[in-house]
């Protein structure tokens, strides 16, 4: 599709301009006389797509792309913009290449007649089942803006968590992959260095030295079947979390690595309280919020614990007792859900506690930041102190001697 930049004129004689895409300027000018518009001109627009842009072809799509489109689709249909002319003018501000071919594909089913959340649906990797669900109770009640300012929200909420999570996870793995080019660096050029001055001199070496350079010289023979060996272990790991038993055990063990188990469990939390209290204040069902929060994560100790309640509630159980049944939901959520159900108020009852588990998150990854900086500083200082006691240890025995 081409941009065309238009100027036409209202029946009372007033001038609009603006853009839109089109396939050719043909249909610029039936649009609109079909909005009640005179077309005075149209005209191509060529412009250069800058250099920040053509890196972002990657068809990973972030959060916070999802959060921008939605916000501003809010802004323009809460101002009386027909859905598929803001669809038009938001697809020219994307920076996200991929993102904006498909709000392109999306804005041309739409013009063809095709309901939007059903237009949206086809590209599920992008706008998952939450989406689709609100987006059709919007059209559905008639207000689509105030479904897309819920996601918007949504997705905003969703990668300020996300990025909480990853940055509790990115100070420790930068730490020890540091620890280990510090490892590297020590083996391969100072060690050799200190055995060559080690032959020189001869005599007995200290214990703790003779164990460092046998350590030393069994490192450096089986170094390819050393590397092989962590090749096969990883490749092994990978083949079996793709089991149905071994995904299952690594579910387990996420939630049970001390300090990051309860990081994980907690976020979830917040996720799940978020997408129900969503869910429920844009009109879907709590059967069809369930079926969607079975799809949001990958963990199996999780996602058994929603199937198990949403049976329960099948069953005719109550929302607050098929959790407790489940067996997973902290015992204040569920205290929670059972005084929201009780008032008739359960949707602000779950974003209020959405907000105390997200308070609960920022605590915990705050803790566990105090308590690994000076694990992670010992680490460091523990393999620096081993190396150099190592090799400068012969030199003190020799200058006592």
């Amino acid at each position: 599709m081409k941009s065309y930049g238009y100027i036409a004129r209202d029946a009372t004689g007033v001038q609009k301009k603006g853009l839109t895409q089109a396939d050719n300027s043909s249909v610029v000018v039936d649009r609109l006389r079909e909005q009640g518009f005179t077309p005075v001109s149209v005209k191509e627009v060529v412009s250069r797509i800058p250099k920040a842009r053509r890196a972002t072809r990657s068809k990973r799509i972030k959060s916070s792309d999802l959060a921008a489109l939605c916000w501003q689709l809010t802004t323009m249909l809460e101002g009386g913009i027909p859905i598929t002319t803001s669809l038009d003018i938001v697809s020219q501000d994307i920076a996200h290449q991929y993102l904006q071919k498909v709000v392109g594909q999306i804005s041309d089913k739409v013009k063809k007649g095709q309901p939007f959340s059903e237009s949206i649906a086809e590209f599920p990797k992008i706008f998952n089942r939450l989406c689709c669900a609100m987006l059709l109770a919007g059209e559905t009640s008639g207000n689509i803006a105030g479904a897309m300012g819920k996601l918007a929200q949504y997705f905003d909420n969703r990668d300020k968590l996300a990025k909480k999570v990853k940055g509790a996870m990115a100070y420790p793995v930068f730490v020890m992959t540091f620890i280990v080019i510090i490892v590297i660096f020590i083996m391969a050029f100072i060690v050799p260095r200190f055995r060559k001055i080690f032959d020189q001199i001869g005599g007995k070496l200290p214990a703790f030295t003779q164990g460092f350079m046998t350590f030393y010289d069994v490192l450096a023979h089986n170094l390819l079947y050393i590397i092989g060996f962590i090749v096969l272990l990883v490749v092994s790991l990978v083949i079996i979390s793709k089991n149905k038993g071994g995904h299952y055990m690594f579910s387990k063990l996420a939630l049970r690595l001390p300090l990051f188990g309860k990081v994980f469990s907690q976020a979830f939390i917040v996720t799940f309280c978020r997408t129900t209290a969503t869910l429920l204040t844009s009109g879907v069902s709590v059967l069809e919020a369930f079926n969607i929060l079975t799809g949001m994560t990958d963990n199996d100790i999780i996602k058994s614990a929603i199937m198990r309640t949403r049976d329960h509630i099948v069953s005719g159980s109550n929302i607050s007792l098929s959790m407790a049944a489940a067996g997973f939901f902290p015992n204040m959520v569920v205290k929670m859900i059972q005084v929201g159900e009780e008032s008739g108020s359960l949707p602000a009852v779950l974003e209020r506690a959405s907000q105390h588990y997200e308070r609960k998150v920022d605590a915990t990854i705050t803790t566990m930041m105090s308590l690994l900086e000076p694990i992670m500083i010992i680490t460091v200082g523990a393999v620096v102190s081993v190396v150099v006691i190592a090799l400068y240890l012969p030199i003190f025995t020799m200058s006592d001697v």
